[in-house]
């Protein structure tokens, strides 16, 4: 993967790590449907986490190492991808990655039951690379179901009871940013310890990947966020603390008829890119400064981690043709 002048492309390592992560899902996973609901997945869960890896031994990791380490990125693929299939039962979600949602077209019991079967199958991938994997695993999807519980109890009722964090002098982010933190960015986080984990570091490294990942995660969450309101998507967790902000009051959303919303989004809409830019750059510089940590060895995969935060969320954003 790395030429003969020393240097590495971004695109090429993405090919080339997205093609190795098929075959190992395909070649590990036997299970068809299972393999279905996989399929047209970003795969950037798995790809931190084997950049990671590849960050912490230079690319001079045995076929058998680094093999094991892609093993290891598709448990975190699972992890996630069974998240999206009880999301979107909890959310009433027709649609994911462009087709019926899983229960559309088998019905909440299968899709409830293959969901916790990935997550089974994750846990025997972990649990077979030892008891650090297994152990993050575990704690990563803990935290992810206390992220999803967060959000399914972030609703109308209590903002109306007056028990929701958000209040008319807090601001957005900071009600919004503690769902998507456990949700989303955890996976991202640990993906990074795992793969670094696997390449047998240890330490503060482990602690910089983990920081560097929750950055990427955040970030994106952002970005997928502001996609979903630049298409129309109101989800009441996004929503509920934007109008909250954008109209300086607790808002009610009981109280509002969709088509007001829209007009209220509408008409703040330069103000809320301004407002997810301007925090989902934060997120991209802070793990571009992790990135270039002393702790991490020197190698033609460190700056592919640099250029990682960008080139992943503009992939992102670029379905709203915008860049940062």
């Amino acid at each position: 993967m790395i030429t003969k002048n020393n240097k590495i492309n971004i695109d090429d390592f993405y090919e080339t790590s997205t093609a190795d992560l098929e075959k190992k899902i395909n070649t590990t996973i036997y299970d068809k449907k299972i393999i279905s609901i996989l399929n047209s997945g970003k795969r950037l869960r798995p790809l931190v986490a084997h950049l990671s890896f590849k960050v912490c031994t230079g690319g001079k990791e045995t076929l058998y190492k680094y093999h094991r380490a892609i093993e290891g990125a598709v448990a975190m693929e699972l992890a996630h991808s069974a998240s999206l299939v009880h999301d979107d039962i909890i959310d009433g979600d027709q649609m994911r990655r462009g087709k019926p949602a899983l229960y559309i077209k088998k019905g909440i019991p299968n899709a409830l039951l293959l969901g916790h079967k990935m997550l089974a199958i994750g846990f025997n991938i972990a649990l077979s690379h030892g008891e650090k994997i297994a152990k993050l695993y575990v704690d990563t999807w803990s935290e992810v179901l206390n992220g999803e519980l967060k959000e399914v109890n972030f609703n109308k009722k209590d903002i109306k009871n007056g028990s929701n964090e958000i209040s008319t002098k807090s601001k957005f982010f900071s009600a919004y940013n503690k769902i998507i933190n456990m949700k989303t960015a955890s996976l991202f986080s640990s993906a990074c310890k795992a793969g670094g984990i696997e390449a047998d570091a240890s330490g503060r490294i482990l602690e910089i990947l983990a920081d560097y990942g929750r950055e990427i995660g955040l970030a994106y969450q952002l970005a997928d966020d502001l996609v979903d309101l630049e298409k129309g998507e109101m989800i009441d967790s996004v929503i509920i603390p934007l109008l909250t902000r954008l109209e300086n009051k607790t808002i009610d959303t009981d109280s509002l008829e969709v088509k007001v919303i829209k007009k209220i989004l509408a008409k703040n809409s330069e103000k809320i890119k301004k407002m997810f830019i301007s925090e989902i750059k934060r997120h991209m510089e802070k793990a571009e400064e992790l990135s270039k940590s002393e702790l991490i060895p020197t190698s033609p995969y460190k700056k592919l981690l640099t250029e990682a935060p960008s080139y992943f969320i503009n992939k992102m954003l670029a379905e709203i043709n915008i860049k940062i």
